[in-house]
């Protein structure tokens, strides 16, 4: 006999051993998770334990959901069932489960990012009425962008380190910010400040572009890239360029919303996709 429930905030230990037995099945090159690494999600993404689910064969964790709630919508950051317990419905139970709680107490929206390579998961989520609204591609550049190949272009203004405080002083990170994946949204961004770092073109009026990264070994992580200038990308260019003369020869640029920087433009920078995730909601309701 099964049975099911919602977490309480000194259920971190269970949901880290949740995890380890029914999502690192399917994940092999990922580190086990641990009670660090979960407190960290709670921090940067606003894990929300009451928002997690486990199921149970007796007293063994079984199946296990992982939501991270905000305003404005609560995301399904990751569901898994145990190889052995697939197709009995567990997964299903534990999206209705989430449902009919958020139905009641907000907020209403829900939505997912599943790698378009996990095939068992999307059709999960199309079952549980789950829609297709984007797909998020992951992109990567190394080496040079053909236009850098010659005289990179040069533009006039400053270049300058950037923080996220500065950017939120200028009121860069309001409610005109472009939509973005959870994992670099506005809220992300601002629990992980100290952790990334920045460059921007600056006037003498304002900021014109900025980038936005952590460096992690040999790949940094962008995690914003935006011009408020319509240049054709070279302020873009400029702040790229600058990163390479510090060393930095690869990166990584995740999700990629396509209302975010068009893919034309990441293209001419020398941006190439490697996978895509499909953005995925719904709307909370009582079963």
């Amino acid at each position: 006999m099964s049975s099911y429930r919602f977490c309480r905030t000194d259920d971190i230990g269970l949901l880290v051993d949740a995890l380890n037995r029914c999502w690192a099945p399917y994940h092999p090159d990922e580190p086990p998770v641990t009670p660090a690494a979960f407190k960290r999600s709670i921090r940067d993404l606003q894990v929300w334990c009451s928002s997690c689910m486990v199921a149970f064969s007796g007293s063994d964790p079984i199946s296990v959901l992982i939501g991270a709630k905000r305003l404005s919508s609560t995301l399904v950051h990751k569901i898994a069932v145990h190889p052995d317990h697939r197709r009995q419905g567990h997964g299903r139970h534990l999206l209705a489960s989430l449902g009919s709680k958020l139905a009641i107490l907000g907020p209403p929206r829900i939505v997912a990012e599943v790698p378009e390579t996990l095939v068992p998961a999307r059709e999960l989520f199309v079952a549980s009425g789950y829609v297709q609204e984007a797909v998020l591609t992951d992109y990567v550049l190394q080496g040079l962008a053909p236009s850098e190949r010659g005289n990179a272009a040069r533009v006039e203004g400053f270049v300058i380190p950037v923080t996220i405080d500065d950017l939120s002083a200028n009121g860069l990170l309001g409610e005109d910010h472009p939509p973005v994946c959870w994992e670099r949204s506005v809220g992300t961004l601002t629990a992980r400040k100290d952790d990334i770092a920045g460059l921007a073109v600056a006037s003498d009026e304002r900021i014109e572009a900025y980038v936005l990264y952590v460096a992690r070994g040999a790949a940094t992580e962008i995690v914003s890239l935006r011009s408020l200038i319509d240049d054709g990308g070279a302020r873009l260019k400029q702040l790229l360029s600058q990163l390479r003369m510090r060393g930095m020869t690869s990166f990584r640029f995740p999700k990629v919303h396509p209302a975010e920087i068009s893919k034309e433009l990441l293209e001419m920078l020398g941006f190439h996709s490697v996978g895509e995730h499909l953005l995925y909601a719904a709307t909370a309701r009582s079963q």
